[in-house]
């Protein structure tokens, strides 16, 4: 069984855990997954092992950090999702040596790309014998941001099917402890979009037609410090719908009238 070890550190982020979850996977090679940022810990860590890989789940900037400084320190091989090298190169600096395609699997290892778009157009988890990292694509408790330009609801929701079926025995997120019944969390996440969408939903039906007054009429909490990630959850819900026919949107009004 494929070892994993966590590293969690310290990088600007807005999970509330204020750490990202750096992960090693394996030995000779190991794979170094999302070097968010450098630290004794993580260094410590590398050092112990030989890193033949660094890999991303994606490339938001609180997932990226250190993948040059360790790259070059290690030698190891860097990989970018396939058909997205220049947003990898762009977030790292770093050029590629090689892209991965849903299926692939890391010279000897046994650690295998798993596309999961949604939170990210480039997102990707890596599934071994012991779990899949999983990047962004869940969390033990609360819920993950899918926020417009960056998210897309419909294939959130199914990359957390498509994992559903695959059935890991853990999965480890970006942010967090690990996740002992991935079903069940799966089917959290996609109850509790779907719940959102349908308020989402009978916010416009309402008669509400700026973003604003379906984000007031789908929230019932408080929303200080996150209402612009909100405010982009919102417009991913409003395009999702507009795409499936059920209402309009045009980036600016919204109303439940459904395609001309």
């Amino acid at each position: 069984m494929s070892d994993i070890a966590t590293i969690p550190v310290e990088v600007p982020t807005r999970a509330p855990s204020g750490r990202t979850n750096t992960y090693l996977l394996g030995d000779d090679p190991a794979v170094l997954v999302d070097p968010a940022a450098r630290s004794d810990e993580l260094d410590a860590a590398v050092a112990e092992r030989s890193v033949g890989h660094v890999v991303v789940t994606h490339t938001h900037p609180d997932h990226v950090g250190a993948v040059g400084e360790y790259a070059a320190e290690t030698g190891a091989t860097v990989w970018a999702r396939h058909g997205r090298t220049e947003r990898f190169v762009e977030a790292t600096g770093v050029t590629p040596d090689g892209t991965l395609r849903d299926g692939d699997t890391l010279p000897k290892t046994d650690v295998t790309a798993v596309e999961t778009p949604g939170h990210a157009p480039d997102h990707l988890a890596f599934e071994t014998d012991a779990g899949l990292v999983c990047g962004d694509l869940a969390v033990a408790e609360g819920s993950v941001v899918v926020g417009w330009p960056e998210g897309d609801l419909r294939a959130y929701l199914g990359s957390l099917r498509r994992v559903y079926a695959h059935d890991p025995d853990q999965l480890f997120p970006g942010h967090g402890p690990a996740v002992d019944d991935p079903r069940a969390t799966c089917e959290r996440l996609i109850r509790h979009r779907l719940d959102r969408e349908a308020r989402v939903l009978a916010a416009v039906e309402n008669g509400a037609t700026r973003i604003g007054d379906v984000l007031d009429a789908a929230y019932d909490k408080d929303l200080t410090g996150v209402r612009d990630l909100a405010l982009r959850t919102v417009e991913c819900h409003l395009r999702k719908l507009a795409v499936e026919g059920r209402i309009r949107w045009d980036g600016r009004r919204v109303d439940s009238g459904g395609p001309d």
